[in-house]
């Protein structure tokens, strides 16, 4: 419901995360709560928020515990903030926490609240192990047991199998296959090079290696158990050494996804701070961008008609209908690397004249992206990629790359999902 006469701009104030984590090395003995309440207290640190109610605050995680059911607000409790504070848990796989930023976004800018905070978080290193179906009906069947005898027969069908673990798997449940394997046949569709994907790579590690180096995620990125920046990163790579990794996915001899072009499983969790201008220059905190648009998309993959991560390529042409930019209009693309390929596949389909007008309706194609102004401080692949937690990152990155780059105006940013989604949004200085 609209509170006023009018749509108010929504401010980024500035974001933290944690240094992201390969799983099982540095974040191995915390999980989800841990890590989530460690981003919220940095922001709050950084922002003065101590006591401070806000008006609501957003996140969740795609791996997570039965017992977290109310993760965020859990978090909000630890993180400093006034007790107050509401909190609500969302989940759109990997565009988890860009999904909560449209959602305190909108609230802002339709006048329900005047600040929020974004997030998301996930644990590789604390999964929910969970055990067969067969023994989990047994241990139903005992609990519903009336009588002494109807709660201890069914424990003779006890059987060494109902022990074995089942750890919880990236697939879809559509189609059976994994994340990369879908990836491999986008990949065989749009004749992405293994070349190509491994140069991408390349230059996600080189530029993350670079704006360490230089000092640019200092004030993005607090210190955590002991990690005090990003552990996945390889400044010593090279196009050579990426291209002696064996195939990940596809083992049929034409595989060319590897773990070198593909993002890492990954720890850690981040955090973004939106608010009204007006709440912004009274508490005389800086803007570092705006929000201008976002759109939300899915695509028909299950069939088979479409790629799994190319939701995108769709999302974006719609978005720039709406504002009435063109692909060329921006300073910086922000193109989330679930997978080097995806990237390679979402550029050549914005550059094809046949599907933009065949696929898309698109009078001609969107054309192609200067390549020096995509992820300029890293990607995925080279930073990690905690599910749920990338969309904070990348939205904070972009925000402090408009305020700081002389001349800067606007960014596009670009996340795919699991179940053939993809969350998209522009940023304006």
């Amino acid at each position: 419901m609209l509170v006023g006469s009018s749509v108010r701009r929504v401010a980024i104030v500035g974001g933290i995360r944690i240094p992201f984590a390969r799983a099982h090395t540095a974040y191995a003995n915390v999980g989800n709560q841990d890590m989530l309440t460690a981003a919220f207290r940095g922001l709050v640190d950084r922002f003065g928020l101590h006591g401070v109610r806000l008006g609501d605050v957003a996140g969740g995680a795609v791996i997570k515990h039965s017992s977290d059911y109310n993760l965020v607000r859990e978090c909000v409790l630890g993180s400093g903030l006034d007790p107050q504070t509401p909190g609500v848990d969302l989940q759109r796989a990997c565009a988890t926490s860009i999904e909560a930023a449209v959602l305190i976004a909108n609230k802002i800018a339709l006048g329900q609240i005047e600040a929020g905070i974004a997030g998301g978080v996930d644990s590789i290193s604390d999964p929910p192990i969970t055990y067969p179906k067969e023994y989990q009906r047994l241990l139903l069947r005992s609990y519903r047991g009336r009588t002494f005898g109807e709660r201890i027969s069914p424990w003779l069908g006890l059987r060494p199998r109902h022990f074995k673990p089942v750890m919880p798997a990236v697939v879809e449940p559509r189609t059976g296959l994994s994340m990369g394997q879908s990836t491999e046949q986008m990949v065989k569709t749009w004749k992405i090079s293994r070349e190509d994907q491994d140069l991408l790579a390349y230059e996600s590690h080189m530029r993350a290696a670079a704006a360490w180096k230089e000092g640019f995620y200092d004030d993005l990125v607090i210190p955590y158990q002991g990690l005090k920046m990003d552990n996945n990163i390889r400044p010593d790579t090279t196009p050579e050494k990426l291209a002696k990794l064996r195939p990940a996915f596809d083992f049929s001899g034409s595989g060319t996804l590897t773990a070198g072009n593909s993002t890492p499983l990954t720890d850690g969790a981040s955090a973004l701070l939106l608010a009204s201008e007006e709440w912004a220059e009274r508490r005389k905190l800086p803007v570092l961008a705006y929000f201008r648009a976002a759109k939300v998309w899915a695509v028909d993959f299950a069939s088979g008609k479409e790629g799994l991560l190319m939701a995108p390529a769709y999302a974006v042409p719609a978005m720039l209908k709406d504002t009435g930019l063109t692909l060329q209009d921006f300073d910086y693309y922000e193109i989330h690397e679930a997978f080097a390929a995806q990237v390679l596949c979402t550029l050549k389909a914005w550059e094809s004249p046949e599907y933009c007008r065949d696929v898309l309706g698109l009078p001609g194609p969107l054309g192609s992206i200067d390549r020096s102004r995509l992820n300029v401080k890293g990607g995925s692949v080279a930073l990690g990629h905690p599910f749920a937690a990338t969309g904070a990152r990348v939205i904070a990155t972009l925000a402090k790359l408009l305020a700081t780059t002389p001349g800067a105006k606007r960014g596009l940013i670009s996340v795919c999902a699991a179940g053939g989604m993809g969350v998209t949004a522009i940023l304006e200085r």
